[in-house]
């Protein structure tokens, strides 16, 4: 979810509680526009006086302007849209090169609208503590959260630490303690099917992922593959950059994917001449996200069976902004579109070949399907 353009960062993907006095006049420049009804300043005091006057407990007024600068934010009703305390940023841009200290699970938002575990790292806090994909995470800490950005930069932190995770696990709710550690992703993996099909799996899109998708194309080309399945199934996104480098390879000269903003202004971004001669069939599912939507989608135009289901419809593109102390405001400013211009935000990818993979039973229906046009 990053490409870095004209000096910001580009990404694929509380309650306004006021604070302290300091925060009146910052929101006072803010929010004194016409038609805004209570200057900012007053407001923000007088719950500042009561809060002084009443409430129980020993507070930091620190923790209140940080609350004020993610509640203003929260204010627009915008689920990608987001303030990250220095803290937070740091950790949440830890996680896009694939080295940091966490408990080593990735998540993504379910169509409920909840957090739901789609990948647990072998050997991590995470697969030793018993949490399996599917769970739910219901909390972290004991706080709850709205943002997935926010809540993974709550699981992450420094090696050695201990984090707590309210799962809703094997219907119902289970307790987790785990100790943090150093996770090195790895996010592309490769084998070799029957009848000589390559299978190459993306489980996100990080600093790397390019790099290893190449070495993993050119080792199954030396094994004479005769087919391809790429599987972006559970895939939540990650750098659009990293995806545009995959979509290189199955792509000649042209585009992969259109960025438009609220004027309509489009940029595109392409692909370059040459392109694998191996026949590929994409898989894609419900928790195929952003990113992986992109490649997915230019795919598709580009004629290629896209095998599976319906993928989330996550296509809105946000800038992050560090600010001079650290922090970071991330707006959503553009949309994504497919090569043929079609919307993919809150409309997904559809497959050319729809199949469900049936929970009932063992096998890999959709796997099956794949293997089944390329033979």
């Amino acid at each position: 979810m990053q490409i870095k353009k004209k000096n910001f960062i580009l990404i694929i993907v509380g309650v306004f509680f006021a604070g302290a006095i300091l925060m009146g006049a910052v929101c006072a420049t803010l929010l004194h526009s016409p038609g805004y009804a209570i200057t900012s300043d007053e407001k923000l005091t007088e719950i500042k006086g009561y809060i002084d006057k009443y409430y129980l407990k020993e507070y930091d007024e620190k923790d209140l302007v940080e609350g004020a600068y993610e509640g203003y934010v929260a204010g627009l009703g915008d689920p990608y849209s987001n303030y990250m305390s220095k803290e937070d940023y740091e950790s949440w841009m830890a996680s896009a090169t694939g080295n940091y200290s966490g408990v080593g699970i990735t998540f993504s938002e379910n169509e409920d609208g909840n957090f739901q575990v789609i990948e647990v790292n072998p050997g991590s806090p995470a697969e030793k503590a018993g949490v399996v994909p599917e769970d739910l995470i219901l909390a972290v800490d004991g706080q709850t959260y709205t943002d997935s950005d926010v809540m993974a930069a709550a699981i992450r932190g420094k090696k050695g630490t201990e984090v707590t995770l309210i799962l809703f696990h094997d219907g119902k709710e289970k307790e987790v303690k785990m100790m943090r550690d150093n996770i090195i992703l790895q996010s592309v993996t490769w084998e070799m099917l029957d009848d000589s099909i390559g299978y190459i799996k993306i489980s996100s899109f990080i600093n790397n992922t390019g790099k290893e998708f190449k070495e993993a194309l050119q080792a199954i080309e030396q094994n004479k593959a005769k087919g391809l399945i790429l599987d972006l199934r559970n895939n939540g996104g990650g750098l659009v950059d990293a995806s545009v480098d995959v979509a290189d390879e199955f792509l000649d000269e042209g585009v992969v994917c259109y960025v438009e903003d609220k004027n309509g202004n489009t940029e595109t971004y392409k692909a370059y001449d040459g392109k694998t001669n191996i026949p590929a069939v994409i898989l894609i599912n419900e928790s195929s996200a952003s990113a992986s939507e992109i490649l997915a989608g230019a795919l598709k135009d580009n004629g290629y069976e896209i095998v599976g289901t319906k993928s989330f419809g996550k296509g809105v593109i946000q800038t992050t902004i560090e600010m001079e102390d650290g922090s970071a405001l991330k707006l959503t400013i553009m949309q994504y579109l497919s090569p043929d211009k079609h919307v993919i935000h809150e409309k997904g990818i559809k497959p050319t070949v729809k199949v469900k993979d049936k929970e009932k039973t063992e096998a890999d229906e959709q796997l099956e399907k794949a293997e089944e046009l390329l033979k």
